[in-house]
């Protein structure tokens, strides 16, 4: 048996190991952050729903980055294993995404959300607008919102994913095909997963227009 060299992955395995004992109070100001924001969220919600004729949020899931998940990200990057590099480059610890009937309701909450005034939009890419190449549509931000302590106030990081059911659906089957071909994906499928995005689109702008008509035949 051959001896066994030390890689630069061993002295990271190592660094990131010394980083365990910091992670518990490091990731707790992220679960911080997700609760302050979905409060936000869970506010304009209730809200809407007591003054209007729907609500703009069909269901919200919350995302907290597990360590192993994280220092898999960190060795990925190429980020110097320090809880303040790792603060500075992944500002996707924590994480939300937000499931809307309509693409109006999607602007309506990123809208309600980002002109709240302790809200500060560090990022938006709008993959609504501009999918990308394999027909993924969601509109992505990061945000920054303040974490309110017993001896400081710290402004963490949220990343929000707002879309449309249409958009979550095909996502999630996305994900499914991705997972079962381990990232290998036949050419066929993926030409039928993008057909399928415009699909969802194209019933998105319909169901749009819909709700469109509905409200002015109402009023």
């Amino acid at each position: 048996m051959s001896t066994i060299e030390t890689t630069p992955s061993d002295d990271l395995a190592a660094q990131l190991r010394e980083l365990q004992g910091g992670m518990a109070r490091f990731r707790m100001r992220y679960q911080f952050a997700l609760d302050e924001v979905t409060t936000k969220i869970s506010i304009l919600r209730e809200e809407f729903e007591q003054s209007h004729d729907h609500s703009p949020i069909e269901h919200v899931r919350t995302r907290l980055k597990s360590v192993e998940s994280l220092f898999a990200k960190v060795e990925r990057i190429a980020c110097e294993p320090t809880l303040e590099e790792i603060e500075a480059r992944i500002r996707d610890i924590a994480g939300i995404r937000i499931v809307c009937p309509f693409v109006s309701d999607v602007y309506w909450i990123s809208d309600m959300l980002t002109g709240q005034p302790d809200v500060t939009v560090l990022e938006v890419e709008d993959y609504i607008r501009s999918p990308k190449a394999n027909g993924y549509r969601s509109l992505h931000l990061i945000i920054r919102v303040p974490v309110f302590l017993s001896d400081r106030t710290e402004h963490v990081p949220v990343e929000l994913q707002i879309r449309t059911i249409a958009m979550d659906f095909w996502a999630s089957v996305e994900h499914s095909i991705y997972y079962k071909y381990d990232g290998i994906v036949p050419t066929t499928l993926l030409d039928e997963l993008h057909h399928a995005a415009d699909t969802a689109a194209s019933l998105d702008q319909k169901m749009g227009r819909l709700r469109t008509e509905v409200r002015a035949l109402s009023s």
